[in-house]
């Protein structure tokens, strides 16, 4: 399945330039850009990105598993969906990047309960400051945090920045195994 979706990654979501062209949310200049968007809300995209997070946290002995919204959201509930299948249901939550101002004032949505074991997981990590934001809201909260995932590992130093919060973080992709495939797909061009 990883092959798979690196595959979708590549075709959908990874854009390359000679020249660094493309401003990221840090403000960096870069050659590359990754939305994962249209692979995460894509049918088979959710499928593949479900049984392979899936497979990354199942052993984790965790309640819960979501990020920063709206990058989180459709892993989360990929993965949520997929840990029902294999009947070793884990809950999606989501974090919001604004606390509500009503209502039960709160940054975390999904039905956990304080002390619940949690994973965080993004769709891309540069500097890792979103998924680190998402740790820190989650304790805030009164989760226990044991994992990061991240969906797409830009190599730019995110996981090294996450693991000062976390020691267990995992990329599914790297930035590696995905300019090898756009170079395979753009060999003849």
């Amino acid at each position: 399945m990883k092959k798979e979706l690196i595959d979708l990654l590549c075709r959908k979501s990874f854009q390359y330039s000679k020249e660094p062209v493309f401003k990221l949310a840090s403000g960096r200049i870069s050659n590359f850009y990754i939305n994962c968007k249209p692979v995460t809300l894509n049918p088979r995209g959710m499928f593949v990105i479900g049984h392979l997070v899936f497979d990354a946290i199942k052993d984790s002995n965790i309640a819960g598993v979501g990020g920063l919204t709206f990058g989180a959201d459709p892993i989360a509930v990929a993965t949520a969906f997929v840990s029902g299948l294999k009947e070793k249901p884990i809950d999606a939550f989501s974090i919001r990047k604004n606390i509500k101002d009503h209502g039960i004032i709160r940054c975390i949505e999904g039905d956990l309960k304080r002390g619940s074991r949690v994973a965080i997981i993004d769709d891309v990590a540069t500097t890792g400051a979103s998924t680190i934001t998402a740790i820190e809201r989650a304790r805030a909260e009164g989760m226990e945090v044991v994992k990061a995932v991240i969906l797409v590992d830009r190599q730019e130093g995110g996981s090294d920045n996450i693991r000062k919060y976390i020691d267990d973080v995992t990329a599914i992709i790297t930035r590696d195994e995905l300019l090898a495939c756009w170079n395979i797909l753009n060999s003849d061009k």
